[in-house]
């Protein structure tokens, strides 16, 4: 693998990454049982669909697929976004977490300058052309729908992940 700051940076954006994905599944785990499973928005995803997108959508299809050319299953069109109602909220987590241990064991040997190995065919280049770029793309997508939840989470209960003062009037 590359040198050790390369290293280091790759450890870095992997533990940014982590700590993301933890603040996903406490959001999830906090918010009440129904409000999961609602939408608190016009384009109608839940809390339960956003879990399934970022387990398909991303974890899976940038790491697995993309940076380390696995054969997996993908889902087609918006079907990342739809958690089957027969999975229980605990295995759809479970489900999430798994794949994120997958996800980084894929690009666990790979150097932060390493290039796709698949992309979609017909579709041209990835828009990404390293692990690196791969990284702060998910760094970036799951810190976002992690700010989603926590938006989800307060509109469902009130209930918030950073407390925030009242503000002045």
């Amino acid at each position: 693998m590359g040198s050790t700051s390369e290293q280091r940076t790759k450890v870095e954006l992997l533990l940014w990454l982590d700590y993301k994905r933890a603040h996903v599944a406490e959001q999830v785990r906090a918010m009440p049982v129904e409000a999961r499973r609602s939408t608190q928005v016009p384009s109608g995803w839940t809390p339960r669909g956003l879990v399934r997108h970022l387990t398909l959508d991303v974890e899976r299809l940038w790491f697995r697929a993309v940076m380390a050319g696995e054969e997996v299953q993908l889902a087609e069109g918006y079907d990342g976004w739809r958690a089957p109602e027969e999975l229980s909220d605990e295995e759809l987590l479970e489900q999430y977490a798994q794949e994120c241990r997958l996800a980084t064991e894929a690009v666990a040997d790979l150097d932060l300058d390493a290039k796709p190995l698949w992309w979609f065919e017909g579709a041209g280049d990835a828009p990404y052309s390293s692990l690196r770029e791969v990284l702060v793309h998910v760094l970036v997508e799951t810190a976002t729908h992690a700010g989603h939840l926590d938006l989800a989470r307060e509109l469902a209960d009130g209930g918030q992940r950073l407390i925030m003062d009242e503000p002045e009037s």
